[in-house]
């Protein structure tokens, strides 16, 4: 299910997560504005669900692949 993840480089991955992940960096990082606002209950606009999708989704794609390559070198 998740072989397509194999499929994508780990140095694009990170470069992404980096960049878009943490963009705009000042005055903080954006995933980082949003997850304080989530929680403290005050996501609740459509854009703000969107920035904290758009922010996160490289991060999690990261986690997943390293996931995945660490559960490779156990097996």
């Amino acid at each position: 299910m998740l072989n397509w993840i194999d499929r994508l480089p780990l140095s694009v991955l990170l470069i992404v997560a980096l960049t878009l992940g943490l963009s705009p960096f000042f005055p903080e990082p954006h995933l980082w504005e949003k997850l304080k606002m989530l929680a403290v209950g005050e996501l609740v606009r459509p854009l703000d669900i969107f920035d904290l999708l758009l922010h996160g989704v490289p991060w999690i794609l990261l986690i997943l692949k390293l996931g995945r390559l660490a559960g490779m070198r156990r097996a």
